[in-house]
């Protein structure tokens, strides 16, 4: 794998010098975007909205529009807004992970110690591991501030993005009428989550729709022709919450 970020972890005044590197992949078909005509490729352009031409990639620069005016930002300006967080990761404080609300997380990346910073990554990995704590930190990642979690997996310190509290968009547009909730009901659907409980396997969960549009793809090249399953109709239950609820705990039941 190849690093996408060298710099240290601060825990307190020790720095732990690592490397970043990308934890995740996607597990989506990669389809190309094509002309039925000719079955030729449609390519992305960067076209200046001024001239209708397409721009070299090194005339492109970032700039921010600010008062009507464009102001261009160079490499130096990222540098400068926060020196010390482009090359540290300073941990802040700790927390017990599931107090962080899965809405906030994005990304995670596999840290690897330096050769000189081994000691100390093994000592933050176990303290984590003993405390079942998660640290709170700050860094720079291509020219953004993000806030991140550092936990342990596996033997190795992760690192997963999180988002800023103004990141997440506020519900008070979202019109939530008050419903009142039998007693029964809410019984029997206590009763149907602990019926359906287990502990999370993550290898019990598969990318299935990409796994069966790839069987399709493979018939296709063979020159078999599709066939569209078709879904049956589920049994009409009744209207009534509380039956349903109860038929739903049979079944799982049976």
């Amino acid at each position: 794998m190849k690093s996408i970020w060298k710099g240290a972890i601060g825990f307190g005044l020790v720095n732990i010098p690592v490397k970043l590197y990308s934890a995740v992949q996607n597990s989506n078909l990669d389809l190309d975007m094509l002309d039925s005509k000719d079955m030729s490729r449609i390519k992305y352009q960067r076209i200046s909205e001024r001239s209708g031409k397409e721009v070299p990639f090194e005339r492109i620069v970032k700039g921010y529009l600010l008062n009507e005016n464009y102001i261009l930002l160079e490499d130096e300006d990222f540098e400068s807004a926060m020196p010390e967080k482009n090359k540290l990761i300073e941990l802040e404080s700790f927390v017990d992970i599931a107090q962080i609300n899965p809405i906030y997380y994005e990304t995670s990346y596999y840290t690897q110690p330096e050769p000189q910073g081994k000691k100390a990554y093994a000592l933050l990995l176990k303290a984590l591991q003993k405390t079942k704590k998660a640290g709170v930190a700050r860094f720079v990642l291509r020219s953004n501030e993000h806030l991140c979690v550092i936990h342990p997996l596996n033997n190795m310190i992760v690192i997963t993005r999180i988002r800023f509290e103004e990141e997440i968009k506020s519900t008070k547009d979202l019109e939530m009428e008050a419903v009142t909730v039998k007693p029964k009901e809410l019984e029997v659907g206590m009763a149907l989550i602990k019926q359906y409980s287990a502990d999370f396997d993550i290898s019990a969960f598969k990318d299935e729709y990409s796994k069966e549009l790839l069987k399709i793809i493979k018939a296709k090249a063979k020159g078999k022709k599709t066939v569209v399953k078709k879904i049956r109709p589920e049994k009409t239950v009744s209207d009534d919450l509380y039956e349903q609820l109860m038929q739903s705990l049979s079944k799982k039941g049976a």
